[in-house]
Order: structure tokens, then C-alpha cells, then sequence
């Protein structure tokens, strides 16, 4: 998660960068506040599944929870970031049905599949 939010921020800043904007512009403001409430809710529920027994689950409600904040983030972005957040609540409802699922193979397909295909999408389409 660290490294990933690391990833994120340095990749943002630069884009910014190159466009004349700042990463704490309004829209950038608006975004972080609407996925951080997700994965916070992420975060403390974390330790709760893992006490109960449910660490197996722990893939799915990832998933659920940060697609939620990718798409209400993704309101004040362009179109396909709401689409992408979809997208991993699906992943999250799926793995939440499908139990059995090995979770590694869940967070693998979830979140680097899904980020390795719509990061081309919008790299491709948007300029990264």
C-alpha cells in the first residue's frame, strides 16, 4: 500500500507538473477526499476480518471499498476513472461471492490487472 501510494503521488505530481497544474488543485483536493474515507474505512476494517477469521475475505472488501473511492474520486476526473472504480467494485463483489478464490490470484487480477489495463486505457487515450 505504501509503495503503491507512493507510486501514485509521484506519478500525479509529475503529470501535474507538465500540465501547469497543482497536485493540490480544487479537483485534486476533491479527489483525495473522496477516496480517503474508503480506505480508511479499508484500514479499520482490516484488523476486525483478520481478528474474526475472515482474512480470506480481505481481498474482496478491498477491492469494494477502493473502487467506491475511485468512483466518487473519479467524479471531478475524466470519465473512465468512475468506470475503473466499477470496475474494482465488481472484482470486490465477485471475490466476495467466490470465497474459495485464492486471494493472492484475487489481489494480483484486482488491482494490478485492473490498474495495468485502464492505466494504458487512460495513458493511451489522456497522457498518463
Amino acid at each position: 500500500a505504501a509503495t503503491a501510494a507512493g507510486v501514485a503521488v509521484a506519478t500525479t505530481a509529475r503529470k501535474a507538473r507538465r500540465s501547469g497544474a497543482s497536485i493540490l488543485s480544487r479537483a485534486g483536493r476533491r479527489f483525495l477526499l473522496s477516496l480517503a474515507p474508503p480506505i480508511v474505512a479499508g484500514a479499520l476494517l482490516t484488523p476486525a476480518l483478520v481478528e474474526g477469521g475472515l482474512a480470506t475475505r480481505l481481498p474482496g472488501a478491498w477491492l469494494l471499498l477502493y473502487g467506491a473511492g475511485v468512483v466518487t474520486g473519479g467524479a471531478f476526473s475524466i470519465r473512465i476513472v468512475p468506470v475503473m472504480g466499477l470496475a474494482f467494485m465488481v472484482a470486490g463483489a465477485a471475490a466476495l461471492a467466490a470465497p474459495g478464490l485464492d486471494p493472492d490470484w484475487v489481489m494480483a487480477a484486482g488491482f494490478g490487472g485492473l490498474h495495468l489495463v485502464f492505466g494504458a486505457v487512460i495513458a493511451r487515450r489522456h497522457g498518463g
